[in-house]
């Protein structure tokens, strides 16, 4: 008799475990694709004047330099930031590697080599576009990349309205790395970034 209570028991605890483990892996695939659904928004639509329209660019990524100049070259907005560019990079080249001229643009482009991650980004852009009295900001990045960096600008300058203008890729984005990218969305929406160090030194386009 006390056998087959033990094993009753144990059945019990089996059973409660795999229900813990289904339901949390239920809430993580949902989330996911709640993220991905996120993710997939279009680039919104660009309604002039640009007055008080800065476009601000999160390096890491392949085309989104470009994008953001050229952004600025069609008069989409007034200035332009680009956060997170490696020491020695300068804007004649980063413009010749978008096929523009960097003349007409280098008195609206403003290179920031202090940002490390997605964080650093958000600070370095809200100051910039506090400096410059900027309330509305076209935001580029890779469309992966963009819920987090929402996230991370909204906490910076809540009152400021941001327009995503995601970048698209030609090669398919591997699971993993939206995955990984998943998993810091969640950090930052608790706010974890801001109690992580961050590199001194500003990664890489």
């Amino acid at each position: 008799m006390i056998g087959f209570l033990r094993r009753v028991r144990w059945r019990r605890v089996i059973l409660s475990a795999l229900l813990v483990v289904s339901l949390g892996a239920a809430g993580i695939g949902g989330g996911f694709l709640w993220f991905l659904r996120l993710a997939h928004q279009p680039a919104a639509a660009f309604e002039p004047p640009t007055e008080g329209l800065g476009i601000a660019v999160l390096t890491g990524g392949p085309d989104r330099v470009e994008t953001g100049l050229r952004l600025l070259a069609e008069g989409k907005g007034e200035r332009l930031i680009i956060s997170g560019v490696r020491r020695g990079a300068d804007l004649p080249v980063l413009a010749r590697l978008a096929g523009l001229d960097h003349g007409p643009l280098a008195s609206r482009t403003h290179l920031g080599h202090a940002a490390a991650t997605t964080h650093g980004n958000a600070v370095e852009i809200a100051a910039w576009a506090k400096a410059w009295n900027l309330t509305r900001l076209r935001v580029v990045t890779a469309w992966f990349h963009m819920p987090r960096a929402l996230v991370e600008l909204r906490r910076a300058m809540p009152e400021a309205e941001l327009l995503p203008e995601p970048v698209a890729q030609d090669e398919p984005v591997r699971a993993n790395l939206l995955f990984r990218e998943y998993t810091k969305f969640l950090g930052a929406g608790l706010g974890l970034a801001t109690v992580v160090p961050a590199r001194e030194e500003a990664r890489t386009r």
